[in-house]
């Protein structure tokens, strides 16, 4: 039996995320209060106790995400058997390369303050966000932002069959979602998210964040890590650098991503963190594939 570590991204946090375990395992107390240590606020007090509005801000969110499933990969009793990849949802790559031991837990944590700062800021420049889209095909997707050119819409996150998330500056996105609803979408839901992520919009973030990329120490990652922007195995201190440095202005082939470890030889996801959106996912993709869910002391226990 092969298996996948999966990380999920920014949407999956709520306050309270991995405080059971906080409580429970030592090795999840230490990693948190690493985090506070290292990040120098009380990353903990967000994350166990809120606000919610404050912790879903995206510089909050994104170290917020990845402190809590480094967190639960530490409390694992074992590594399950059989681990071929890893692969993260946009800043769950971040945590996929902790757990492949391509990147130390402080550095990516520092990495992932100023991506989530970067994307923020980018976010103040130009107004924009995203919007989740069920029940149209990518074809008419891509159409649809094509036709509001020069205005910024593209599709962001391929997700899994009929579910499409689309990025872009707000007038885009308000022509955009009258034209799916016109084709027949079944729904069209703005996000909460404060930016166009993972669209041109974030091409000068990139590029900043290209340069806190180039500093860090990046290993050779113990097994292949599935990356975002090109749904293949990245296994060199190279690839990695050149996929995190172009990943938060190109789309995120999550849905090509599975697809591709499954014909590796993939049978199992077992995804780390907080909520199961992947887990969701995954079972649209391909029902076949068997999934567990690691995102709190219960589920840890059964492992």
């Amino acid at each position: 039996m092969s298996a996948a570590l999966v990380f999920p991204g920014q949407g999956s946090q709520y306050v309270g995320m991995a405080r059971d375990v906080f409580d429970a395992v030592p090795a999840a107390r230490q990693t948190v209060r690493q985090a506070d240590e290292v990040l120098g606020y009380k990353l903990s007090g967000l994350m166990f106790e809120g606000p919610e509005e404050t912790l879903t801000e995206t510089v909050h969110a994104q170290p917020a995400i990845f402190a809590a499933s480094v967190a639960l990969l530490r409390s694992l009793p074992s590594l399950p058997s059989g681990v071929a990849f890893v692969a993260g949802h946009s800043v769950g790559e971040y945590t996929a390369l902790v757990a492949a031991e391509a990147l130390a837990f402080a550095d990516g944590l520092r990495l992932v303050q100023e991506r989530g700062r970067l994307m923020q800021e980018a976010g103040s420049e130009t107004r924009g966000g995203m919007l989740a889209v069920l029940g149209v095909s990518d074809e008419d997707i891509d159409q649809a932002c094509a036709a509001v050119a020069p205005l910024i819409a593209c599709a962001a996150n391929y997700n899994a069959p009929g579910q499409t998330v689309i990025s872009g500056e707000d007038r885009g996105l308000t022509e955009v979602m009258q034209a799916l609803k016109a084709k027949g979408a079944k729904r069209v839901l703005r996000l909460k998210v404060s930016a166009a992520f993972h669209s041109p919009v974030m091409h000068a973030a990139a590029a900043r964040l290209a340069e806190a990329i180039a500093r860090v120490p990046i290993r050779a990652p113990r097994w292949p890590i599935i990356g975002n922007a090109s749904a293949r195995p990245l296994t060199s201190e190279a690839d990695i650098r050149e996929e995190l440095s172009a990943q938060i202005a190109a789309p995120v082939r999550w849905e090509a991503s599975v697809r591709w470890m499954v014909s590796a030889g993939v049978n199992r996801l077992i995804e780390i963190g907080p909520g199961k959106v992947l887990t969701g996912l995954a079972k649209r993709i391909d029902p076949a594939v068997g999934t567990v869910s690691v995102g709190d002391l219960a589920s840890l226990l059964l492992c």
